[in-house]
């Protein structure tokens, strides 16, 4: 491990069936007010609403809502939460959903006392909050993002299309606990319970694919990639497979919760890319992330050769026996690639809504990064966004 580095995640975790009765432990920590925030409904369909808000109602909490929460959550959305949540002089903010929600709650809290434009200070400038947030819990029911363990938060500018994320640095933007009942996940559709699973392994990738030392991070997120490409192959031929889901729901808190980005300067190109054609086609993230990533890490491969060598060998079992590094590392792209396929992913982003036209924007609101292997120029955006067409 090079470099210098401190790590924090308070996050109090409850995990399992019994989960959600640890909301009755939490709840009076808290003040009356509660601003309850979820999405588009299914929450009220399987029967997650009702039980929350029963609980609610027997630790006498006086609640306000916030619904409609979309997958990719807007500037106008975030507006219409902060007065809601004002209005309501909220002392909890309770999200139950995904990583949307999650992250919705999380940019609702560092902006219901700021005194100047969220989207300006937070989302332009980057600065951090320097006003009192607002506790967040949540209840999880869709996995992928990590956003129950950590400090992000992205928001989507449908005006300037740009969908902009912003990891903050004060460990209290955490969710204060989060409840993880993989029973909650298994009424996903597939198209977004393998969106998910993409969104988690890209996020293990992201940080794994910087650096060049010998880096405890990196081993543990090989193990990380290896548990989930074993309980994903299962959960795809059998989604109601609990104990492969759950083993999916705990890699996605670990893949997020900074722990394996620890020494390292980590890449998050593929997230750029990603966001970028979600600004402009709104489509599901984790597709975003599968349909950018290959064009893109066959681009780089050269630049970070012996790590995508390793790649290949330990998390795809590729043999290097009587092979050269770049035959090696490209074998583990193919093995990946079938993987994708296996699981039903966007492979290019034409299919989700991407045109020759729309090239020049993407690029103009894809934002760069210097911690992977290569930074790119505007010239080489623009020719991966080409490749990821077709």
């Amino acid at each position: 491990m090079l470099g210098n580095f401190s790590y924090c995640n308070p996050v109090k975790l409850y995990f399992g069936e019994d989960s959600l009765n640890y909301l009755n432990t939490e709840l009076p920590k808290y003040g009356k007010n509660v601003v309850l925030i979820y999405g588009g409904g299914s929450i009220k369909r399987n029967g997650i609403y009702d039980a929350v808000v029963q609980i609610l109602k027997d630790n006498g909490k006086n609640v306000a809502e916030i619904a409609g929460v979309m997958p990719n959550p807007t500037l106008p959305k975030l507006y219409e939460g902060i007065e809601i949540a004002r209005k309501h002089h909220a002392d909890l903010l309770l999200a139950a959903g995904g990583g949307s929600v999650c992250d919705y709650a999380k940019a609702v809290s560092v902006s219901v006392n700021c005194k100047e434009d969220p989207w300006e200070k937070y989302y332009l400038r980057f600065e951090e909050p320097d006003c009192e947030t607002l506790p967040v819990g949540c209840v999880l029911t869709m996995v992928g993002t990590g956003s129950e363990m950590n400090a992000g938060a992205v928001i989507t500018n449908p005006e300037t299309k740009q969908k902009i994320g912003h990891v903050f640095a004060d460990e209290k933007i955490m969710p204060r606990f989060a409840i993880l009942n993989p029973k909650y996940t298994l009424t996903l559709p597939h198209y977004q319970m393998v969106a998910g699973i993409y969104d988690i392994f890209n996020h293990i990738c992201e940080q794994y694919f910087s650096g060049e030392d010998d880096n405890t991070s990196d081993y543990i997120s090989e193990g990380l990639m290896r548990s989930l490409l074993h309980s994903s192959r299962i959960a795809n031929k059998n989604p109601q497979n609990y104990e492969a889901r759950s083993n999916i729901m705990w890699a996605a808190a670990w893949a997020l919760n900074t722990l394996v980005a620890k020494g390292k300067a980590a890449d998050w190109m593929v997230h750029m890319l990603g966001q970028a054609v979600g600004a402009y086609t709104n489509a599901t993230h984790g597709m975003t992330l599968a349909a950018v990533s290959l064009p893109y890490y066959r681009y780089i491969m050269p630049y970070g050769l012996q790590k995508f060598k390793r790649f290949a060998v330990n998390v795809w079992d590729v043999n290097p026996a009587g092979k050269t590094d770049e035959q090696v590392a490209k074998e583990g792209l193919r093995a990946m690639e079938n993987w994708m396929k296996e699981l039903g992913l966007a492979m290019n982003i034409s299919e989700l809504g991407a045109t020759e036209e729309m090239l020049e924007g993407l690029a103009d609101a894809t934002r760069v990064m210097n911690g992977g292997y290569k930074v790119l120029s505007r010239g080489e955006i623009v020719q991966i966004l080409k490749e990821s067409m077709c």
